[in-house]
């Protein structure tokens, strides 16, 4: 075969988080770097070292449902270390979402502690659309639980899942 006509590998790209919840923050980052790549594994962490609010499979499903119409995104769970995973798939890339100079700091950190592990892998940063970089998921949260409206933060879906827990909370 003529090397000229070689069809290029894929292009794989990993976006991991916690997602809970899944924001329009998140929403935009996803959507901006599934443009970019063949594929974008939306990675949701286990996280056994923070308390969630929702399990595992209640942010695959919320995250999986917000990006429905994303043909060339995939979510799955991930627990370990990131780069493993993106030698598991076969990733050239990770995606980090950074809000401000807080966020970039300790993704610049993160992003040459990665590079050490697996140097085959780059990490691009994302800043979401200006209007949703003040949104954080743990500020969605209590929000939320307070009785607050987050319908300008989250898809329609998770701010129906929020009303659910934070009146489940007030029984």
């Amino acid at each position: 075969m003529n090397p000229s006509h070689a069809t290029p590998s894929r292009r794989i790209a990993v976006y991991s988080g916690t997602f809970d919840p899944i924001t329009l923050g998140h929403e935009d980052v996803i959507q901006r770097a599934a443009s970019l790549f063949d594929e974008l594994i939306v990675a949701v962490a286990v996280a056994h070292h923070k308390k969630t609010q929702f399990t595992l499979d209640q942010r695959i499903a919320m995250v999986a449902a917000s990006m429905a119409h994303c043909p060339q995104v995939r979510v799955l769970p991930f627990e370990g270390l990131i780069m493993d995973f993106c030698r598991e798939h076969g990733a050239c890339a990770v995606v980090r979402g950074i809000r401000n100079l807080t966020d970039f700091d300790y993704e610049a950190q993160m992003a040459a502690m990665n590079r050490k592990l697996l140097p085959t892998v780059d990490t691009l940063f994302l800043l979401p659309q200006p209007q949703l970089q003040c949104i954080s998921s743990t500020l969605v949260r209590e929000i939320a639980k307070l009785g607050g409206d987050v319908s300008g933060m989250v898809s329609p879906g998770v701010a129906e899942r929020l009303r659910a827990a934070a009146g489940a909370t007030q029984r």
